[in-house]
C-alpha cells in the first residue's frame, strides 16, 4: 500500500514560481521607455511575424516576455475584451487599468489552481494626451500587478538592463534618445568583461505609442524609418502620420487578425 504524497502549500508555490520564472529568463527581453511624445518598445526579435508587441485598442498596447503561445492568447483574450467593452459602453472606458486587472486576475487563477503556471510576464500600456497621463502596468506570472513609471525591462537579463536604464533615463527624452538607449542595454553583454553586441534593424521590434496622433496611437517601426531613427539619432523627421505610404512605417488593425497565428512555432519570438 503505498503512502500519499503531500507537499505543502507553500513548497508548492515555491516550486510554481521557481518554474514560471525559469521559462521568462529563457526570454529575451523588452525595453518599454516613455518619450516626450509618447512610449516605445523594443525587443531583439528576428522574426517578422511573431510579435512580442502588439495594439489593443486605440492608445493601448502590449507587451510580452516568455512562452509564445501562451501571451499570444492572453493578448487574444485583450483585444477581445477591448473590443466588447468599447462596444458596449464607449471607447474611452477602455483602459490599461481595466485591461491589467482582467490579466491580473488571469494570471492568478492559474498560478493558484492550474498544474502549471503560465510562463509570461507583461506589459500594458496606456498613452495620455499628457505625459502625466500615460499608464505602464507590469505584470507577473502570479497576478501580481505593478504601477511602473518612465521605464520597464523584462525577460531574461531583466536586471542588468535595469541598471542601464535607471541610470540613463530622464523624462523629456526623445524618441531617438529612448531608442539608442534601450538598444543599448539590449545589446549589453550577459558577463562582466564581454564586449556589448551591435544589434541592427533586422534583429529588432521596435513600436510606439504616439500620443500626438488623433485617435490610433500605435504604429510598428520597420525597414529605412527605424535605420532612420536608430542612424542619426535625432528625431528632425516626425514619425509619417495616418494613410502616409513612407517607407518603414507598419500599421496594424487590432483584434486577433492583426497578429501571428498561434499555429506559429513559439520559441522564435520567446
Amino acid at each position: 500500500m503505498s503512502m500519499p504524497f503531500y507537499v505543502s502549500p507553500e513548497q508548492l508555490m515555491k516550486d510554481r514560481a521557481d518554474y514560471a520564472r525559469k521559462g521568462i529568463a529563457r526570454g529575451r527581453s523588452v525595453v518599454v521607455l516613455q518619450y516626450d511624445d509618447g512610449v516605445a518598445f523594443a525587443t531583439e526579435n528576428p522574426s517578422r511575424a511573431l510579435h512580442k508587441v502588439s495594439e489593443i485598442y486605440d492608445r493601448i498596447a502590449f507587451a510580452a516576455v516568455g512562452k509564445y503561445n501562451e501571451f499570444e492568447n492572453l493578448r487574444v483574450a485583450g483585444v477581445r475584451y477591448a473590443d466588447l467593452r468599447g462596444y458596449s459602453y464607449d471607447r474611452v472606458d477602455v483602459t490599461a487599468r481595466g485591461l491589467a486587472n482582467a490579466y491580473a486576475q488571469t494570471l492568478g487563477t492559474v498560478f493558484t489552481t492550474e498544474s502549471k503556471p503560465l510562463e509570461v510576464e507583461l506589459v500594458v500600456v496606456e498613452v495620455g494626451r499628457e505625459p502625466a497621463g500615460d499608464q505602464i502596468y507590469r505584470l507577473s506570472y502570479d497576478g501580481s500587478v505593478a504601477d511602473e513609471h518612465g521605464w520597464v525591462a523584462m525577460g531574461g537579463q531583466s536586471d542588468r538592463l535595469a541598471a542601464i536604464i535607471g541610470e540613463h533615463w530622464r523624462p523629456g527624452m526623445s524618441l531617438a534618445e529612448v531608442l539608442e538607449l534601450g538598444v543599448r542595454a539590449l545589446g549589453a553583454p550577459a558577463e562582466d568583461g564581454a564586449p556589448p553586441r551591435a544589434l541592427g534593424a533586422s534583429s529588432l521590434e521596435v513600436a510606439v505609442l504616439d500620443r500626438t496622433r488623433p485617435r490610433r496611437a500605435f504604429r510598428r517601426l520597420t525597414g529605412a524609418l527605424l535605420e532612420d531613427v536608430l542612424g542619426t539619432g535625432s528625431t528632425e523627421a516626425p514619425l509619417p502620420g495616418p494613410g502616409s505610404a513612407e517607407a518603414g512605417a507598419e500599421e496594424h488593425p487590432p483584434g486577433p487578425e492583426g497578429g501571428p497565428s498561434a499555429e506559429q512555432p513559439e520559441d522564435t519570438a520567446r
